[in-house]
């Protein structure tokens, strides 16, 4: 019975937090749209950071543009796959990286996600201009703090066998 009410709690707050920060997200795409859709780019740090408007109509550095239907059916299967991981992932202070690393993630990708199904396009704003690095967004930052943590976590904290638990028919740890 602790356990059902641990995998409750642990299955809220990962609802609950990808949707707050997904939330977030979707807020400073829309500021970004309102003040700077149309307009000259703003300098945060001259040559170094600025915010520009940008609508991203492919995935990273614009590939795959114009192929909507895919990155739909790709996000819903990252998504499907994310949640089963928080599901069978023990909620222990060991796996707490990894539930993290998850959530950010699915609030990345839905964070996108959104966007594209309610505009066709991804809304890009924050640009690196020292670097010429392609203009991103916040949701993008989940998504690569999510994938360099789950690299640190795989690299240098889990030993092999740490996720056998996520093998069908495996019991939870």
């Amino acid at each position: 019975m602790e356990n059902d009410m641990k995998d409750r709690i642990k299955i809220i707050i990962f609802a609950a937090v990808t949707a707050i920060l997904a939330a977030v997200d979707q807020y400073t795409k829309y500021l970004a749209a309102a003040g700077l859709k149309n307009r000259p780019a703003f300098r945060i740090i001259d040559g170094v950071l600025e915010l520009t408007y940008l609508q991203n109509r492919g995935a990273a550095w614009g590939m795959l543009e114009g192929r909507q239907g895919f990155f739909a059916v790709l996000t819903v299967l990252v998504l499907i796959a994310i949640v089963y991981v928080i599901i069978r992932t023990p909620f222990t202070k060991k796996y707490v990286p990894v539930n993290i690393a998850a959530t950010l993630l699915a609030a990345g990708a839905l964070g996108n996600f959104i966007d594209r199904c309610m505009y066709g396009y991804v809304r890009d704003f924050i640009y690196f201009r020292i670097i010429d690095f392609p203009v991103f967004n916040i949701a993008d930052i989940y998504v690569t703090a999510a994938t360099v943590l789950f690299i640190i976590v795989f690299l240098f904290v889990y030993k092999d066998g740490d996720f056998a638990y996520l093998l069908p028919g495996k019991p939870q740890r």
